[in-house]
């Protein structure tokens, strides 16, 4: 298992990084606020989780071990695959997922793309003694720094991906009235769907 990677951020991606080990480039998926910590040409070291399938391997990277350990975690449930837990810490910090399992909190679980009721219902089933219990305060969960907190994640998100100052500015008032809409239905700003749509805007512009 590769437990980690080390070395100089080569590229950023909006799904992805890739750092160079060894004079190799790594490819390692990452959440928007993972990479949001990384620019290009400093040193990085994320800890990774390789999954393994017939026609792929396919590293992810993450901030710190927590979030590695939590992402294994995860997939321990049924129907979780790498994907959508990624997706659940794109939008939660551990802890906050912690949080919502301990609190039977089905608005944070749907708040993650590709969750419905129902599936939010059994997943917290299945987590209730997996996860364990909240051991910090973390990124706070829905209905407080996720949703007060998509413009500054966002914005470091583009930051960190080369864009100036100005442009991250630009897009983020341009991908503003999504995530209003998104608080209006009683959800929350997905950072990773804002940041697609942010890229877009940007690519049109030039």
């Amino acid at each position: 298992m590769i437990a980690f990677v080390s070395g100089p951020v080569a590229a950023l991606a909006p799904d992805s990084a890739v750092v160079e080990v060894g004079g190799i480039g790594m490819a390692v998926q990452c959440t928007p606020d993972t990479l949001s910590g990384l620019r290009i040409g400093q040193q990085a070291k994320l800890a990774t989780s390789l999954v393994v399938r017939e026609d792929s391997l396919t590293l992810y990277g993450f901030a710190d071990d927590d979030e590695r350990q939590t992402f294994e975690l995860l997939q321990t449930a049924s129907g979780v695959g790498p994907r959508l837990a990624q997706a659940m810490l794109a939008v939660h910090s551990p802890d906050a997922l912690r949080l919502a399992v301990a609190t039977g909190d089905e608005k944070a679980l749907t708040a993650v793309p590709g969750i419905g009721k129902k599936g939010a219902q059994k997943l917290l089933l299945e987590f209730k003694d997996r996860l364990g219990e909240p051991v910090g305060s973390g990124r706070a969960g829905v209905g407080s720094a996720v949703t007060a907190g998509w413009r500054d994640q966002l914005h470091a998100a583009l930051i960190g991906l080369g864009y100036a100052t100005r442009e991250a500015d630009e897009a983020v008032a341009a991908v503003t009235p999504q995530a209003e809409a998104a608080v209006a239905k009683g959800g929350a700003p997905q950072v990773p769907q804002l940041l697609k749509a942010a890229l877009q805007t940007l690519n049109r512009a030039r």
